[in-house]
């Protein structure tokens, strides 16, 4: 029997994951599921060491790595997201595994395989540790330009040159640092996915900015955080208290 507490605060995840781990070890024991931080502390304060976490990085109320500065967690941990910018840092922590959603069977079978050979020599653990980070940089598949029409034809735009991108009635709009805008066919869910994590930060529904556009950061009203850009002075978009957790954490890498 293996006891396992899944933190994810979006809830057909939390499901799957359920489904999955059930299917892979019907003789599992799903002890709760968390979607915040604070939570998170709370029950790990108050409860027995679980044998497994599943852990999403990105949570309701903040990201997960803040659990770590507020109590020590001595379970092993398979660390679950739609992102891949914090595969390294998740590693510092007692991770066995790392997974990108969607979560798929097989993966996860062979992260919990993983558990029942943490008895084996530190070297093969590092190895294991290193081979999920590499595969998790090396799954993205990171966008790099776009073919705009121009005129009869077409014209090809840099990724990495736009400031930032901004939704409006439908439409997304790349700025330029010059001032200038493109029409990209792509929204902003699917730009989120394939933009560099690194590099891009959705802001909101309607922003995704570029760090080196980012002018300055301000505290704003009721916990929320106001951005200003470098070549647009008259541009401002807002983080809402929730993301302004995950935003600083990226700023700060």
């Amino acid at each position: 029997m293996i006891n396992i507490l899944i933190i994810e605060d979006e809830h057909p995840n939390a499901e799957r994951l359920k489904r999955l781990v059930l299917a892979i070890k019907p003789q599992a024991v799903i002890l709760d599921v968390l979607d915040t931080v604070a939570g998170s502390v709370d029950w790990l304060k108050s409860n027995p060491v679980p044998d497994l976490i599943l852990m999403d990085i990105r949570l309701a109320d903040g990201i997960s790595f803040e659990i770590f500065n507020q109590v020590e967690v001595k379970s092993p941990i398979i660390f679950t997201t739609a992102y891949d910018e914090y595969a390294v840092r998740a590693f510092k922590f007692n991770s066995v595994d790392y997974l990108l959603k969607p979560v798929e069977e097989e993966e996860l079978r062979a992260a919990l395989e993983k558990i029942s050979r943490r008895n084996e020599d530190a070297s093969a653990i590092l190895t294991d540790r290193l081979k999920g980070v590499i595969d998790a940089l090396e799954n993205k598949k990171i966008r790099t330009r776009f073919l705009i029409p121009h005129k009869d034809g077409y014209k090809i735009l840099t990724a990495n040159d736009v400031s930032f991108f901004h939704s409006e009635h439908r439409i997304t709009y790349a700025h330029l640092p010059n001032g200038k805008n493109e029409v990209v066919p792509q929204n902003m869910e699917e730009l989120e996915e394939q933009l560099d994590p690194i590099l891009f930060f959705r802001l909101n529904r309607q922003y995704i900015v570029n760090i080196n556009a980012i002018d300055k950061v301000y505290n704003h009203f009721n916990s929320k955080l106001k951005i200003t850009f470098l070549d647009y002075p008259l541009q401002e978009a807002f983080v809402s208290r929730e993301r302004a957790p995950v935003f600083k954490a990226w700023l700060d890498q």
